[in-house]
């Protein structure tokens, strides 16, 4: 097949090896002629240390032409740039055309998923799917053995998608839950931010695991508030990420959480990890999210204090610390434990 990707970054260029090791024919795309002819220049991506680019996978920022004739559009733009590269691909698809979104957000003045805004912008003849899961762009483009989850509404589109990308060092599993594994590979971004702090405050390894335990929580609850499977936050798109991202070396989010512990305004810390920290964006639309559908989320409303509006992170520890006592015991499914 031919596919292009959208988004040169990492995971882009991760994505583009996984699909070129199957047989089909990659186009990268991306928006600045100085990234793209980077990657001409060097045959390789600086971002992917020890990674060379096949000399068959062709790079363009010519749009027209990275879209006209593929079979399979791969949107693996960063969040803030999903919509406007959704609009952009507005009329150049054709319609058997599937669209498989890898980014891992939600959109920050909206609070919209990716495959919301996907489908807005391109039409409801469209087949979109979603691909999240547990999987650094660095040991992806490595062959490192991997899984992830391919979600569609539609499941014969994402066992399409699942064909596309599986082969013995990346599995895929299929969903129809593209709610839960959205919301999954967003949230963890906040909750690893969080855990980032943790360690740049120096506190242990107790710390660290109280905030992903009762983080997924969290994360589970606004699931099923807006229509998700909370299951789908115990699989690979909801704990397999949280757990890597929150403990990977490769994290960005987890990065920059270490440096803002240590003392480093929010800005500041994104400059010096040098590439996107979603988890900066997941925490406005986490907040604007939990407070439009009703749902507690005190890790990542503190998370938000810390990001926004300055709040001490020790000063946000010990709100969290000293909330009146709750039950862990599942009541219902406005609760859920692992």
């Amino acid at each position: 097949m031919k596919i292009t990707v959208f988004g040169c970054g990492a995971w882009g260029t991760a994505v583009a090896l996984v699909l070129r090791d199957n047989g089909h024919a990659l186009t990268l795309w991306s928006k600045f002629d100085e990234e793209a002819e980077t990657l001409r220049r060097t045959g390789k991506n600086p971002l992917l240390s020890g990674v060379n680019l096949p000399e068959d996978i062709s790079i363009t920022t010519d749009i027209s032409a990275a879209s006209g004739n593929s079979d399979v559009a791969v949107i693996a733009v960063p969040s803030f740039a999903v919509r406007e590269t959704a609009s952009e691909l507005r009329g150049r698809l054709g319609k058997g055309c599937i669209v498989v979104c890898v980014s891992k957000g939600i959109e920050n003045d909206t609070s919209s998923l990716f495959t919301d805004i996907i489908r807005e912008a391109l039409g409801d003849q469209m087949s979109i799917a979603s691909l999240s899961g547990p999987t650094h762009a660095e040991e992806v483009a490595l062959r490192v053995p991997s899984a992830c989850v391919a979600a569609s509404k539609d499941i014969a589109i994402a066992e399409q998608v699942q064909d596309l990308f599986m082969n013995d060092y990346f599995r895929v599993y299929t969903s129809t839950d593209v709610v839960g594994v959205e919301l999954g590979a967003a949230l963890k971004n906040v909750i690893a931010l969080s855990a980032g702090i943790c360690d740049g405050l120096g506190y242990g390894d107790n710390t660290i695991a109280m905030l992903m335990t009762r983080g997924l929580a969290e994360m589970a609850r606004l699931c099923v508030a807006m229509g998700g499977h909370k299951e789908t936050l115990a699989g690979l798109a909801g704990l397999g990420d949280l757990i890597v991202t929150c403990g990977s070396r490769h994290s960005r989010n987890r990065r920059a959480g270490v440096l803002i512990g240590k003392g480093r305004p929010a800005e500041t810390a994104m400059r010096e990890v040098g590439a996107v920290v979603e988890g900066y964006y997941a925490a406005k639309a986490a907040r604007d999210l939990s407070e439009k559908k009703g749902v507690s989320m005190p890790i990542c409303a503190e998370a938000y204090n810390v990001l926004y509006e300055g709040k001490s992170p020790l000063a946000a520890m010990s709100e969290l610390m000293s909330r009146s006592g709750k039950s862990e015991q599942a009541t219902g499914e406005e609760t859920w434990v692992i």
